[in-house]
């Protein structure tokens, strides 16, 4: 891991290149998440690109922030965007859920001018439902067997994918990802996407049922430049129950641009 010193904290990265000098790809990951989601993305020799896996402030390696949940909390994560993004030079953002939030508000708020954004398993609003933000304050254990249900995060995963995303879960802790959720609560930029400049490509699994196939139609509809994939046989996760569609979506869009 490495790190970036930027508005008085660190925030922590990884970044693999296998020998590629192409720009980098920046990976963003969800509510109580870390770059670890992306190790099936940033992990691969077959990349034609550099990948950047960051942890956003209180997640992982990267030191916290002590922000109010919504637009308070999403501008202190682009600044932690923006920040790896200087020292990297990455020139694609890939977010998934909160990870999509911040990379949009980053387009849309930062002097951040990429060449390309995907927008994965997210939305231009994301509503929690209120039992899900009542058992997030109230119960952690069972906001976390809850997301971990039937198409939840995952459609038909591999056991150990489940588990590890539990842990991450419990790692980052419940008042850091109640943070997350209620920030995703209240974002909400859908009269907001006609300034999106930049090339996109909306990205979900088939079973996406936290952040459905038509938030992505949405986007896909309303945004000026952008493309729609769908992942089969996945849900919210679609990065790590599909990773090689998922990753030659990302490919197929870096070459379009």
């Amino acid at each position: 891991m490495q790190t970036v010193s930027h508005d008085g904290r660190e925030t922590a990265y990884r970044r693999t290149d296998f020998g590629h000098d192409a720009p980098p790809v920046l990976f963003v990951h969800g509510s109580g998440g870390t770059h670890e989601v992306w190790t099936g993305q940033y992990g691969r020799r077959e990349n034609e690109y550099p990948a950047v896996a960051l942890d956003l402030s209180g997640h992982g390696d990267s030191a916290d922030v002590d922000t109010a949940p919504g637009y308070e909390t999403l501008d202190a994560y682009v600044a932690d965007v923006r920040a790896v993004v200087r020292e990297t030079g990455a020139e694609l953002l890939v977010g998934n859920s909160l990870g999509g939030a911040v990379v949009l508000q980053t387009v849309l708020e930062s002097d951040v001018d990429p060449a390309g954004i995907v927008l994965a398993g997210t939305g231009a609003k994301l509503t929690v439902h209120p039992d899900v933000r009542e058992w997030l304050a109230e119960d952690f254990e069972r906001a976390i067997e809850f997301l971990h249900g039937d198409d939840m995060l995952f459609h038909d995963p591999d056991p150990a994918h489940v588990e590890r995303s539990k842990t991450s879960m419990r790692d980052v802790g419940r008042a850091v990802t109640e943070r997350d959720f209620r920030s995703c609560h209240e974002f909400d930029v859908r009269d907001r996407l006609d300034e999106v400049d930049v090339p996109a490509l909306a990205l979900v699994g088939e079973y996406d049922s936290l952040t459905p196939v038509e938030y992505h139609e949405y986007l896909a509809e309303n945004i000026p430049d952008a493309d729609f994939v769908e992942i089969a046989n996945a849900a919210h996760l679609a990065m790590v129950e599909q990773p090689e569609a998922f990753t030659g979506a990302i490919s197929m869009f870096c070459q379009r641009l």
